[in-house]
C-alpha cells in the first residue's frame, strides 16, 4: 500500500502525463517507471549509489540519465526520476508506481481486481473471469492474477475491500454454515 508521500508524487506525475504536450502517454510512462523500479529493486549496486548521501547528486543524475537514454525513457519520466532522487524518495518508488497505476486506472474508468486461483489460469479462463467481474461491477476491469497454493480449487476475487469467494474452501464453508442453521 502506498503512503501519502508516494501518492502525492504519483498524482503529480499523473497530472503531468495527462497534458497533451507531455511527450509520453500515461501507459508508456507507467511502463517506464515500472522498468526503472525493477532495475532499481534488482540491482544492489544501483540502489547503493542512488541512496548513498556520499554520492553527489550530479553523479546520481548522470547515472539516471544514462539509464533513461539507453532504455528510451521520455524526458518527463527521466525528470521525474531526477526529482524523486533529489528529494531522497527512491525508497518510495514502488508505492509511487502503484499509486500512479491506480491514478491511471481511475482516469480511464478501470476497476482493479486481484484474483487468486489454486493453479495457473489459461488465457480463456482469465478472460471469462474478467468479463464476469466486469458485468458484476459495471466497469472495465484490470485484473492481476496470482496463484494461491492454500486454495483447494477455484478462485477468489478481491475488489477493494470486497471479496468474492469462488474457491472450493469457500463453498464448503458456505455449505457448513447453511447446514448449521438448518
Amino acid at each position: 500500500m502506498a503512503n501519502a508521500v508516494a501518492i502525492r508524487y504519483a498524482k503529480a506525475l499523473a497530472q503531468l502525463v495527462a497534458h497533451p504536450g507531455s511527450g509520453v502517454s500515461p501507459e508508456e510512462a507507467l511502463a517506464q517507471v515500472s522498468e526503472f523500479e525493477v532495475l532499481y529493486r534488482q540491482s544492489g549496486e544501483l540502489k547503493t549509489i542512488l541512496l548513498s548521501p556520499a554520492v553527489p547528486g550530479a553523479r546520481k543524475r548522470a547515472l539516471i540519465r544514462r539509464i533513461a537514454e539507453s532504455a528510451g525513457f521520455a524526458p518527463l519520466v527521466r525528470n521525474f526520476l531526477f526529482l524523486v532522487t533529489d528529494h531522497r524518495r527512491l525508497n518510495l518508488l514502488a508505492g509511487m508506481r502503484e499509486a500512479f497505476e491506480t491514478q491511471l486506472d481511475e482516469q480511464m474508468g478501470l476497476m482493479r481486481v486481484d484474483i487468486f486461483a489454486a493453479q495457473p489460469l489459461s488465457e480463456a479462463q482469465k478472460e471469462r473471469l474478467k468479463s464476469g467481474l466486469s458485468a458484476l461491477t459495471g466497469k472495465r476491469v484490470r485484473a492481476g492474477f496470482s496463484v494461491a497454493h492454500e486454495l483447494l480449487g477455484g478462485a477468489v476475487a478481491r475488489i477493494g475491500s470486497v471479496t468474492y469467494d469462488g474457491s472450493v474452501r469457500g463453498q464448503l464453508e458456505a455449505l457448513r454454515r447453511r447446514m448449521e442453521t438448518e
